[in-house]
């Protein structure tokens, strides 16, 4: 159990008081206008509302987003949604500085982001270590900042027969503020205040520097300066710009590395051991120099022509680590690093994207044209490093090459209705989109890779490449692209008084596996004014991403002392077609979802059920190194090759779930507006089916392509069970937030069960109070993790190197309570 000590309840009460004088409360925006607000997501008509859909739509407004004490849309959706979760993985590579989001359980790139209803473009980096959504590439939210966010609609539903590949488990659509005036200014200041504690490792013996189970830390200072302004273009247009500047510092969660950091002297420990900083690891979040630009513009012509488009760009330059390397590894050279060293891995990511579009009214239609570009950059500098195989000659710091992923969409539809005599008219919409997609990547420098041939004292060979991460070779090079075409058609009326229903249809064709077809009915019937039953059945796909297709890395492992090539194959590679590999083809999905919606004066509640079977999911396979698979590789002529790992289809799963919200806004003329909201999923994940290939299945004995830890991962890697509570309230000058959010418990899965590491459900408290000091200006303090909690450590069993106690799988991280205050000018 995590204790509590007097200098956590002295904070935990410190922050409290500064609420007691008038308790404010808040968390989304006010439930009643919630309900009353249309949305454009998983519907086009015109005038829907939030309660009106016949599927599941959020709204997580511009407050939401600014009252938080690290202001980024990830996060902010993930404590604001029970079916979201965004795990913020560590000692991960480029993961720890782009981290992917699950919705419903399912992977991050099931998951369609769109921008003011127009398909947004992933990140170049394809996720490849142990963590939660493991051989995805997912759209990093956080390159939009928050100030340019009018708000953010969730559709907890399939709708890839409207928008197309990735949307089994949702969409969600960031909606742009359009402002001709007004604007707001804010800085904010925050850091980690926090006491963790963790299992302790055994020294070894005849030891002196023994054991230490917990510690205090205070880090992770965040300044973030934001601004967004409207203003006029022309005599009716508008231009609203949002800038953003945010400077975050890392944060360290290492345990007491007890392990012998020095060679024996005399056959005795060497002294340095006695004094030497045994927390040598970060493990936590990264540190961050982030700048970000966002622009959106609209402007009216004559004749009912309407020119939209937006633009952005975002440079963000992370640093992060991977494991320590102690002065007596073999993978040190002593006479550059005497006392070890810890790798830097220091992404610099550049994402941009422009839109241009028009509206125009033609023959009754409402048309839309519309061209999307996006592009997402990621180049990696290792520092404090080295090349082994160099010796005392290497560098220490390498350019260690990086990849690029592009998209540009053109899009035009038009919306028509028709009088059928239905109860309401009939809403056509039709469309078509053209999409192009690149991916590239390309080598780094050739210390970064190559080996030189230095030996190890006792004349082994050494690994070639930087250290913690090898750069990519000229041979992993590619520049490639695809195409895809797609159209559709949706159709939506009231067939009879109480009745609505809609039907909508798409067909895709992409240049490098084929076409698809989807299809998706819905309806909505209303009982009484207050209750009516909503459901839909419909059947989508994910096309295969270039990164998954084109993505592949090599390095040189030494099996009893003989190098190997251990390499992520593309799927087309000859290795990975031996070993059974074939082109990815998309996966494949059938949704089903109930669900009720009942309002009763202004309390308003949803429940919805929901079933979601993938077939053929993509994955990355298990690293196939054994021996009988290199021997079989060496029999077909693939000297020097080690194995690897490629992506493939085969794996299976069904997921069922429920979602639960109840809202209830009150208004006291005395106490002032409360915002009361529940909210409530359940999620659970089953593995069906496994791949194999005929031709590993043939060796004996035969390697497993996806093993026990991913299976498990699928199944237990996310909380099935996820809750929040939070109330708003406002009163004169006064208003706040407190929010709290149970997460259920999760496994870290381990080759076998003895190695599962369970972690218990943990609940979150969230507080923030907000003071309006002026007309224009607001001061806010809050606490987010307010009474520190943490998941649960590893058993030393599991962290026999001290250095990471807590679980990447952890759904809110493991970096402790974050303190901080907020003042906003509004312009």
């Amino acid at each position: 159990m995590h204790r509590t000590t007097p200098k956590k309840q002295l904070l935990a009460v410190t922050i409290a008081s500064l609420f007691a004088a008038n308790a404010s409360w808040a968390q989304e925006a006010p439930a009643a206008e919630n309900s009353a607000t249309v949305v454009v997501t998983g519907t086009r008509v015109s005038n829907r509302t939030v309660l009106d859909t016949t599927a599941p739509v959020d709204i997580i407004s511009a407050e939401t987003l600014k009252n938080g004490g690290v202001p980024e849309i990830t996060q902010a959706l993930s404590v604001a949604l029970p079916s979201l979760n965004f795990p913020r993985p560590g000692l991960a590579d480029g993961t720890d500085t782009i981290r992917p989001a699950t919705l419903r359980g399912l992977a991050p790139d099931q998951t369609l982001v769109l921008v003011n209803s127009k398909r947004r473009h992933t990140s170049s980096l394809v996720n490849l270590n142990g963590t939660i959504g493991r051989g995805s590439a997912a759209v990093d939210m956080n390159t939009i900042p928050t100030g340019i966010v009018k708000s953010i609609e969730v559709l907890r539903d399939g709708a890839s027969a409207q928008y197309g590949s990735d949307a089994i488990s949702g969409v969600v659509n960031v909606r742009l503020r359009s402002d001709r005036t007004g604007g707001e200014a804010s800085i904010s200041y925050g850091r980690r205040d926090t006491e963790y504690e963790f299992n302790p490792v055994t020294p070894p013996a005849g030891a002196t520097w023994g054991t230490v189970n917990s510690r205090e830390r205070t880090d992770g200072n965040t300044l973030t300066m934001s601004l967004w302004k409207g203003m006029e273009l022309g005599a009716d247009g508008y231009l609203t710009v949002a800038l953003e500047r945010k400077r975050q510092d890392h944060t360290e969660r290492s345990g007491w590395d007890t392990r012998q950091q020095y060679p024996l002297v005399g056959g005795a420990f060497d002294p340095r051991e006695a004094t030497f900083d045994r927390f040598n690891a970060w493990y936590g979040e990264p540190e961050i120099k982030q700048n970000t630009f966002f622009a959106n513009a609209g402007y009216n012509l004559a004749g009912g022509v309407k020119l939209y488009g937006w633009a952005s760009y975002q440079d963000r330059d992370a640093r992060s680590a991977g494991f320590f390397r102690r002065a007596l590894q073999d993978q040190n050279v002593i006479a550059i690093y005497p006392n070890g060293f810890l790798p830097i891995i220091a992404p610099e990511v550049s994402d941009g994207s422009f839109a241009f579009g028009a509206n125009w009214g033609a023959g009754g239609w409402d048309m839309d044209a519309s061209v999307t570009y996006g592009e997402n950059k990621m180049d990696y500098t290792i520092k404090n490093t080295l090349n082994r195989s160099l010796g005392a000659a290497s560098k220490r710091e390498f350019d260690a090459g990086g990849f690029k992923y592009d998209q540009t969409t053109f899009n035009l539809s038009g919306v028509k209705q028709f009088d059928v005599g239905l109860n309401s008219p009939l809403n056509v919409a039709i469309g078509a989109e053209a999409r192009r997609e690149g991916y590239a990547l390309h080598a780094g420098e050739p210390d970064s890779w190559r080996n030189g041939g230095v030996l190890l004292p006792n004349g082994s060979p050494t690994a070639s490449g930087a250290q913690v991460f090898p750069g990519f070779r000229p041979s992993d090079e590619s520049d490639t692209s695809r195409k895809a075409y797609s159209v559709y058609a949706d159709f939506e009326a009231d067939v009879a008084q109480n009745l609505l229903a809609s039907f909508a249809v798409r067909g895709e064709h992409y240049s490098d596996f084929g076409n698809n077809w989807s299809g998706k009915l819905a309806g909505r019937y209303n009982f009484a004014p207050g209750f009516a039953l909503r459901g839909s059945v419909q059947n989508g796909f994910r096309a295969p991403s270039p990164q998954q297709q084109n993505f592949t890395s090599t390095a040189t492992n030494f099996i009893n002392g003989v190098p190997f090539d251990i390499t992520t194959f593309k799927p087309n590679h000859p290795a990975a077609v031996a070993m059974g590999a074939k082109p990815l083809d998309a996966e494949k999905s059938t949704n089903f979802s109930l669900g009720a919606v009942a309002k009763v004066g202004k309390a308003s509640f949803t429940v919805d059920g929901f079933q979601i079977k993938i077939r053929d999911r993509i994955v990355l396979s298990e690293n196939l190194t054994q021996t009988n698979v290199r021997n079989y590789l060496t029999s077909l002529g693939f000297i020097g090759v080690g194995g690897g790992r490629f992506f493939i289809n085969g794996v299976d799963t069904t997921t069922r779930g429920v979602d639960v919200v109840a809202s209830y806004p009150w208004m006291s003329p005395m106490a002032g507006r409360f915002d009361f909201t529940l909210a409530g999923n359940y999620t659970k994940t089953e593995v069906t089916k496994v791949p194999v290939t005929a031709q590993l299945a043939a060796l004996n004995p035969a390697p497993p392509l996806f093993d026990r830890i991913n299976v498990l991962t699928f199944e237990h890697g996310t909380p099935q069970t996820k809750f929040t509570a939070s109330l708003n309230h406002s009163l004169g000058a006064w208003s706040g937030t407190l929010r709290a959010t149970r997460y259920g418990k999760v496994l870290q899965p381990g080759t076998t069960a003895a190695l599962d590491h369970w972690m218990t459900p943990k609940t979150l408290v969230d507080i923030e109070g907000r003071y309006k000091i002026t007309e224009r200006l607001t001061a806010a303090v809050g606490a987010e993790n307010l009474f520190d909690q943490y998941p649960d450590a590893y058993p030393a069993a599991l962290n026999s190197t001290g250095n990471a106690p807590f679980s990447n799988y952890s759904p809110f991280g493991r970096s402790g309570r974050f303190v901080y205050a907020r003042l906003n000018y509004t312009l």
